[in-house]
């Protein structure tokens, strides 16, 4: 639109439009304001929201019994014997006796040096095992150690490895060698089986030839197989382009290869790849990294042609079972000549079988250890006899009761635990409260208490239970804290001014302001925007109520029925609106003298208000406080259709928006009218001019 703006009249029409829509503007203005003022309320009242939320997060602590049951455990002797309490745990003693033996874990130490030349050249357990000097040999096997994680995505009880042109490794009976293969659904081991007409237990599974696994049950989805197994061969497959080089497989320390392109083979000799029959050389083959490198010749007269090869590994099995407070524990590991020892005690290590390998190379030896403490098989090496003295067990076989049994050729031979003999494996034996028990381990809980056995002993030792009240008090002093500090922020909220005459600043008038005079005036402007707030001040009401109101409950003595009985009373000062104050001798006196009063007065439970104890009163208060500010103020998540302000707001900004198009079309108007009139001005000015230029010719 063309705005003639004085042109003929030379009057300013900008300056009289915008004047003139100044007064206009102002019901505008006053929406603007108004929105803002709902929006700084509804900020309000949410972070006041927030703080009674933190608040009931702390009722819900005071809640649970650790607040008030807070124990601690003396013994009196902390060099032979410990303990700690939990909430748990009664007020009560304990007396431990007669401490014969104390629980040792089962361990072997092999029978003797494993490196061939133990001054010169021990071994070194970071190099690979292939290239170690043992005392004995390694007895190699031929095959591809694989590992693989099926991902069950529905239940169901038959899976496959998906072995495709390769075998699992088999035994001598033409069936999948049990040795070298474990299977585990969510860390548990299953048994191996391989005859089909045998019935599958709920622990086993059938394993095929083909890779084929079969299990009894259903295996759930979501849950992960892993399988580790040996193949006979590694196969894996290439195509060849313009710029390929070289190959590098997966595996190294390679035994048996073969490479195949279309009906050609290639072997290795010397290093060479040479065509069977022929003698051809395509390339060459770092056997002990797996590196091929083709010859250029071979390269372009293959590309686009798939190359497959196949091949080896030597390779080594062992098994470990051992007894666990979870039952049997049985694994096989594979090794690879690849492996060093370090990699080999890891993969022991981290495995679920329960042991600890070790090397030392000092000594050149090893020990495996079992992690847990105790004997599991039930055949304890010593007993105590008629007198309660410890005896060895007449009839116990050290071959029968072993925690820590191992198979295979590398683990008895090479590292020389045939014929290891087991040591400790034994239960912890002691007395307590003149009862005669045993545990598994030196630490062990009973009614809540945790002890630990440090040594033996044989006169009586006493651990004593006892409330520690100074933690318990400190609990109750946090708690009267956090009430105070809530109390007095909605207090002083509630009360605080309202300057009437600070409404929110228009655009206007934020120009005519410097940054500090506007902070002021906004500072001045939200205050005392809840002064007087109905839920706010009925929420400390009720919550005032819930604390002065007797608890009666049968589980608290009459004397301890109100906070003021055991110290907590309000503050003499009625401005602070009912904050609390501790009489901290009192309390703590309260505590010692009857903890359970003071615990039930705080979080008794009943059917009626009156029978509940206070923070359970509180946390009913401060909840539906929660829920009307929700509905006042909503949340940051909430639209504005869910609660009151947010409606409100929807209804200004509705009005705003309808008011701004009025506006537009009122400034048009004024200018329509001063175009008008300029357009007229001009007009007759253009006639004034004709007339006098006509009078004056006339002259």
């Amino acid at each position: 639109m063309v705005r003639i703006s004085g042109l003929a009249s030379g009057m300013d029409i900008d300056q009289m439009v915008k004047d003139l829509m100044k007064v206009e503007r102002m019901p505008l203005d006053k929406l603007k304001q108004k929105q803002q003022t709902l929006e700084w309320q509804r900020d309000d009242y949410r972070a006041l929201n927030t703080l009674f939320f933190n608040f009931r997060s702390t009722l819900t602590n005071m809640k649970l019994t650790p607040s008030y049951r807070v124990r601690s455990a003396v013994s009196t002797n902390e060099s032979l014997l410990s303990a700690t309490a939990s909430s748990a745990a009664g007020l009560s003693s304990y007396s431990i006796s007669k401490v014969k033996q104390l629980a040792t874990a089962a361990t072997k130490v092999n029978m003797g040096s494993i490196s061939a030349d133990t001054k010169q050249n021990k071994i070194n357990v970071n190099e690979s095992l292939s290239k170690q000097k043992f005392g004995t040999d390694i007895s190699w096997e031929k095959g591809s150690v694989e590992y693989k994680t099926i991902s069950v995505t529905e239940d169901k009880k038959d899976f496959s490895l998906d072995l495709q042109n390769v075998k699992l490794k088999l035994d001598k009976q033409n069936v999948p060698d049990t040795t070298a293969i474990n299977v585990k659904v969510n860390g548990i081991s299953y048994e191996v089986i391989t005859d089909s007409s045998i019935p599958l237990q709920s622990n086993q599974v059938l394993v095929k030839e083909n890779g084929e696994l079969t299990f009894v049950d259903n295996i759930k989805k979501g849950s992960n197989i892993q399988v580790d197994y040996v193949t006979d061969f590694k196969n894996e497959k290439i195509t060849l382009s313009e710029d390929t080089t070289g190959w590098q497989l997966s595996k190294g320390e390679i035994q048996e290869f073969t490479l195949k392109v279309g009906s050609d083979v290639y072997k290795i000799s010397d290093g060479d790849l040479l065509k069977d029959g022929t003698g051809e050389k395509i390339g060459s083959i770092d056997k002990e990294t797996g590196k091929i490198t083709f010859d250029s010749t071979f390269i372009s007269n293959n590309v686009d042609k798939e190359i497959e090869v196949e091949y080896n590994q030597n390779y080594t099995t062992f098994n470990i079972q051992t007894s666990t407070s979870k039952g049997k524990m049985n694994q096989n590991f594979l090794i690879q000549s690849t492996d060093s020892l370090n990699s080999m005690m890891n993969k022991v290590n981290n495995s679920n079988v329960g042991v600890s390998m070790f090397y030392d190379s000092f000594t050149d030896k090893m020990t495996l250890t079992r992690t847990e403490t105790g004997n599991f098989n039930g055949d304890s090496k010593n007993k105590l006899d008629s007198n309660g003295n410890l005896i060895e067990n007449s009839n116990y076989d050290p071959q029968k009761d072993q925690e820590i049994f191992t198979s295979g050729d590398f683990i008895q031979n090479v590292l020389k635990f045939d014929g290891a003999t087991e040591t400790g494996g034994e239960n912890a034996i002691f007395e307590i409260n003149g009862l005669q028990t045993e545990r598994t381990s030196n630490t062990f809980e009973m009614n809540g208490v945790t002890f630990t056995l440090k040594k033996t002993f044989e006169d009586p030792e006493s651990v004593s239970i006892s409330n520690d009240s100074s933690k318990v008090f400190d609990n109750i002093k946090a708690f009267v804290d956090e009430y105070n500090k809530l109390i007095d922020t909605v207090n002083k909220k509630i009360t605080e001014d309202r300057y009437r005459d600070y409404g929110p600043l228009t655009d206007e008038q934020k120009e005519q302001l410097s940054d500090k005079q506007q902070e002021k005036w906004e500072q001045m402007a939200k205050s005392g925007l809840l002064k007087g707030d109905s839920i706010l001040s009925g929420a400390l009401s009720q919550m005032r109520m819930s604390m002065y109101t007797p608890v009666n409950n049968p589980d608290v003595a009459p004397a301890f029925k109100q906070l003021a009985a055991i110290g907590i009373k309000t503050t003499a000062n009625y401005l602070e609106g009912g904050k609390l104050e501790i009489d901290e001798a009192k309390l703590k006196k309260a505590i010692e003298e009857d903890p359970s009063s003071v615990e039930n007065l705080f979080r008794g439970t009943g059917d009626s208000t009156s029978s509940k104890g206070i923070v359970q009163r509180l946390y009913d208060d401060v909840s539906g406080t929660i829920d009307k500010l929700n509905e006042r103020a909503g949340k940051a998540t909430y639209t504005n259709q869910q609660f009151t302000i947010g409606k409100n707001l929807d209804d200004v900004s509705k009005k705003i928006t309808s008011f701004t198009d009025r506006l537009k079309q009122i400034e048009d108007r004024y200018y329509n009218q001063f175009t008008a009139m300029e357009q007229a001005i001009q007009k007759a000015n253009s006639q004034m001019s004709y007339l006098m230029q006509y009078f004056g010719g006339g002259q």
